[in-house]
């Protein structure tokens, strides 16, 4: 508590401040109004003197971050904490700068509002803010000149109110208490959002790993005449093989070299067969290549139509036989409704398991292509 003679050289300073301007201001100046003003000068300069990491937390709106209302229960405080921090924690996106970033302002919101005291001490700090704003939205702009005025002289002359400091105080505290306790909490809702998400990963290695001939991707199998000294493999390179499968396109490609002349056969009429998911040329055997469709309806149009360069054709076939049918959307569906809807946290789980799923069949038709080669090679 101030002595009281330090109150009252408070009282006659400010009244002397008072005397000086005109007498109509004068009356404007109750009691009622300088407590007012005395309030929210001493909270401005208060904060000014607080800490960092809470300065930092009361420029942030913290109900806000999580989506959540002010009058929120700890429960759903932390469903909300989990469902946030499920889309930005930084090992689910590490090409993303501002993941661990949002991650920790997300974890500054938790620490604050799963502690009773601590929210407290926010939500009045909070509050006195909100007051004093909706306040300085009233003034006219005379009375605002009137109040800079007065917040430059108060700033010099007056302390801040003991209420003022207290609140600050006790916020100050809480943070530095749930600092020292190593936010048991948090550390328990970071452990469990770590083991959901090596879950997913590792279902989702297992479903790769396991998945039958009926989810797989229909996989063709080209070949064609090619010598073994040919650097143009018989005329066909990713690219070309990439226009043929792709869509069929209406254009002659020639390539003149010593005993060699390629063009596209003719068609009557263009065929688009569907999407290339992947394409791999093989680089141990020449004259050899498998692709692999979006759809069993494109590689079955590919297989029918296609023949390739009219030097030298291509023989088409399944590589693992014709697979099941499936509903075209259950991929490509699937993918687009996800690209549609990244707000929704499971379409972009989907999008990044199948990005997965894409990477390993990949991967597959590789290894697969050089066991062919490796077994061809031991049977000649």
């Amino acid at each position: 508590m101030r002595p009281e003679s330090f109150r009252y050289h408070e009282t006659t300073t400010t009244e002397n401040s008072l005397n000086k301007l005109d007498k109509p201001l004068q009356l404007f100046f109750n009691f009622k109004y300088y407590c007012t003003y005395i309030f929210v000068f001493s909270l401005v300069i208060h904060l000014e003197n607080m800490s960092g990491k809470a300065k930092d937390i009361l420029q942030m709106d913290l109900y806000g971050l999580l989506g959540i209302k002010s009058s929120a229960t700890t429960k759903e405080i932390k469903k909300a904490y989990r469902k946030k921090a499920l889309t930005c924690h930084p090992d689910k996106n590490p090409d993303n700068p501002k993941a661990a970033e949002l991650f920790h302002q997300l974890s500054q919101a938790l620490e604050v509002l799963a502690d009773a005291a601590a929210r407290a001490a926010y939500d009045k700090v909070c509050a006195a803010k909100k007051q004093a704003e909706e306040r300085n939205r009233k003034l006219d702009d005379k009375r605002k000149k009137i109040k800079l005025d007065l917040e430059a002289r108060e700033r010099r002359a007056e302390a801040q109110s003991q209420e003022d400091v207290q609140i600050t105080r006790t916020l100050e505290e809480e943070i530095a208490r749930l600092r020292e306790e190593g936010s048991r909490q948090l550390a328990e809702e970071q452990r469990l959002i770590r083991e959901q998400i090596q879950r997913e990963l590792e279902e989702q290695r297992q479903t790769g790993e396991s998945g039958g001939k009926s989810g797989a991707t229909p996989k063709l199998k080209l070949k064609w005449k090619c010598k073994k000294d040919d650097e143009m493999n018989g005329g066909y390179s990713h690219d070309i093989l990439f226009k043929l499968l792709q869509k069929k396109a209406a254009f002659v490609q020639k390539r003149e070299r010593p005993h060699h002349s390629y063009s596209l056969l003719p068609s009557p009429a263009l065929v688009e067969y569907g999407d290339v998911l992947n394409l791999i040329v093989s680089s141990k055997k020449k004259g050899s290549a498998v692709v692999e469709f979006a759809s069993v309806r494109a590689a079955e149009l590919a297989l029918s139509n296609e023949s390739g360069l009219s030097g030298n054709p291509i023989k088409i076939s399944w590589l693992e036989g014709k697979p099941e049918p499936v509903a075209e959307a259950s991929q490509s569906g699937q993918f687009l409704s996800s690209q549609g809807s990244l707000s929704n946290e499971r379409d972009y789980e989907s999008i990044v398991m199948m990005r997965m799923r894409q990477a390993a069949e990949r991967q597959k038709l590789i290894e697969q292509m050089q066991r062919e080669d490796d077994d061809e090679a031991a049977g000649s």
